[in-house]
């Protein structure tokens, strides 16, 4: 049995790696896609299954994807290597705070090329949980094959979870980003969003009063991310926010990932009606240990390699406690 069974994007990061004798700037390639560090968040916390499914090119770019999945104890049989169409590539710029940017070289990038005709529907079967994001509703065929995706793995009674990942350049307008990643807000159990994408998609800025709405559309567990200040969570039994732990940020490329990937870990085991149950002091404690999670890997550059261990996490929190 699955913890995860996750579909999306797996592509290259390119982060800002120094610069050689020239001056010129260098990038390190560095494996991305939230989907994917979530799961690799989970495998890194303990779990024993998780399974991505998605499409990369055949090139070199996607066999090394592959590779580093395989590597990290990621099941890649829903992975395709399609020799039609490259691996998508992103080019991340940071900040003087470490606050990132990104480039996508994806036209016809081979992540939007995934088809419904091609998911491996025993994965979903046997997962507890599904994750999808919206960076693969930003254009067809796989903004269709999502959706028919998430149908199916509601009909099979599954936990979906939605990272609602709202990136303005791999989108015409933000009108229709907001209309197409708010047509999913209905099937999740579990939702992250960030602060921005809060405000995208219900026009509040006040964390409260935006949790709220987005918990009418149905998500039984809401969590919003704000980077550097930690999260509000919302469920049930009440709502709060809690402060990230100070760690020294080079690169925050994947720490939103790490957070979620530590709460799904946390909530592997819990069905729909016990997400309705879940008590605000549960729910506070889960998201204070992904919190950690965050900080930490916003310690190291890249995203996979550098999700934080259990221990690291655990001893990061009592630095604070």
């Amino acid at each position: 049995m699955y913890d995860v069974a996750a579909l999306g994007e797996l592509l290259i990061d390119f982060t800002p790696s120094g610069t050689n004798d020239q001056g010129i700037a260098l990038f390190g390639r560095n494996p991305g896609g939230a989907p994917a560090n979530v799961l690799a968040m989970m495998r890194k916390l303990g779990s024993e299954q998780v399974a991505f499914i998605g499409k990369v090119g055949s090139d070199g770019f996607g066999q090394f994807l592959q590779k580093t999945l395989t590597n990290v104890g990621i099941d890649v049989t829903g992975l395709i290597l399609d020799p039609q169409y490259l691996t998508t590539l992103a080019f991340v710029q940071l900040s003087d705070t470490g606050d990132r940017s990104f480039s996508f070289y994806r036209r016809e990038g081979a992540d939007l090329m995934l088809r419904w005709d091609e998911i491996r529907k025993e994965l979903i079967d046997n997962a507890k949980i599904f994750h999808f994001g919206s960076v693969s509703l930003s254009g067809e065929p796989c903004r269709g094959t999502v959706a028919k995706t998430v149908d199916y793995a509601k009909s099979k009674g599954k936990v979906i979870s939605y990272d609602p990942n709202y990136r303005p350049f791999l989108w015409s307008s933000e009108a229709e980003a907001k209309v197409e990643i708010g047509k999913f807000l209905t099937s999740a159990d579990i939702l992250k969003v960030s602060e921005e994408e809060m405000t995208l998609l219900t026009g509040e800025t006040d964390l409260a009063k935006g949790a709220d709405k987005l918990a009418v559309q149905g998500a039984a567990v809401v969590l919003v991310s704000l980077g550097a200040d930690g999260a509000y969570y919302r469920c049930a039994d009440g709502a709060g926010k809690l402060s990230t732990y100070d760690v020294k940020t080079i690169d925050t490329t994947g720490a939103g990932d790490a957070f979620l990937g530590a709460v799904l870990y946390q909530l592997k085991d819990k069905s729909r009606a016990q997400l309705e149950a879940i008590t605000k002091g549960e729910l506070a404690a889960i998201v204070d240990f992904a919190n950690a999670a965050g900080s930490l890997t916003t310690t190291k550059k890249g995203a996979i390699p550098a999700l934080p261990s259990l221990a690291e996490i655990v001893s990061c929190q009592k630095s604070k406690h």
